[in-house]
């Protein structure tokens, strides 16, 4: 799996971990939900193109 990933994808669990401890902090839970969506598709991409980077 590709390094970049598999970081945007810890990122973005962070980012959940994150905005759900706090009211004021709510908007980094829509962030983190988008930025593992985007890695999400990225993954799936590259497993059904089945390009090897790295």
């Amino acid at each position: 799996m590709n390094l970049a990933l598999i970081i945007i994808i810890v990122i973005a669990v962070v980012l959940a971990i994150v905005g759900s401890l706090g009211e004021a902090l709510g908007f980094l839970l829509w962030v983190a939900l988008i930025v593992g969506v985007i890695a999400l598709i990225a993954l799936l991409f590259r497993l059904i193109t089945g390009k090897k980077v790295g």
